[in-house]
């Protein structure tokens, strides 16, 4: 596609985030082309998992999807979150202190959690929890797994709420390994959970190092609740390269971007 229809595209995103909708008739009047030309964009959008075609127009992704049960979840991009898992754990030294969020991407982080000694994990997960105990039992992974307490929400398999931010007060983290429902420039890390998203804010805000493991389909998608800006992360884990326009916003908030078929060197 011409330079010219990219920058209409990135038009349509920026309008859609706005005001959550947009309709061929009115985007053909703006960007002064064709309604042809419109749904065209809107097709590949579509194909992009940027937004959602509907009749006469668009809506975003996040008005009509709601947060996956745990199990739809670890279906969903399956290959693409056990890539960013392998990826991760490469990030993680013997005798660290991390976190480890709820989701189904940094459950593959925990799977992978061999032969590292002496680390102490936090995590909100029951899922991971489960993981880092059997591998435990194997002899396979050695150090504290400590389970921070909470409201269990049982259809996400995580631990939220006032409790578990009680707990974490006074605590400091090296890594924090984040799950997020969407990420964009503008909107930042966002979640479809009020509850978990306060506990990975403040996560975030202890943690040395805070580490975005996301596949591409949350990538350039907001959802209802902010996390965190672009700017308080260390680095974005995904299967997928960035968008183009991304590369300023990036390095001018110091945010490395590792795509899940790379190997990490330095540590």
């Amino acid at each position: 596609m011409s330079l010219a229809g990219e920058e209409r595209k990135r038009k349509i995103l920026e309008l859609l985030e706005v005001s959550g909708k947009v309709t061929v008739k009115d985007l053909a009047g703006i960007l002064k082309v064709s309604t042809e030309t419109i749904r065209k964009y809107l097709d590949e959008l579509h194909q992009e998992e940027k937004l959602k075609k509907v009749y006469g127009g668009a809506i975003e992704n996040s008005f009509f999807n709601g947060e996956p049960s745990t199990d739809e979840r670890e279906v969903i991009h399956s290959d693409e979150k056990r890539r960013i898992g392998e990826i991760a754990v490469n990030l993680i030294n013997d005798n660290d202190v991390i976190a480890i969020d709820d989701g189904s991407t940094p459950l593959q982080l925990a799977k992978n959690l061999r032969k590292k000694k002496n680390l102490t994990i936090y995590t909100t997960s029951i899922n991971s929890l489960s993981v880092l105990i059997d591998l435990n039992h194997q002899n396979i992974f050695s150090g504290k797994i400590i389970m921070l307490g909470g409201e269990i929400n049982t259809s996400h398999h995580r631990v939220s709420g006032p409790f578990t931010l009680q707990m974490l007060d006074g605590l400091y983290i090296d890594k924090f390994f984040i799950s997020a429902d969407g990420l964009s420039i503008k909107s930042g890390i966002t979640s479809y959970d009020f509850s978990k998203g306060m506990v990975a804010k403040k996560l975030i805000a202890q943690s040395e190092k805070s580490i975005l493991l996301i596949d591409h389909s949350k990538v350039g998608k907001r959802t209802h609740y902010k996390m965190a800006d672009l700017q308080d992360i260390s680095m974005v884990i995904s299967d997928r390269q960035h968008p183009s326009d991304w590369e300023t916003p990036l390095r001018e908030n110091n945010v490395k971007w590792l795509v899940a078929d790379t190997t990490i060197d330095e540590k």
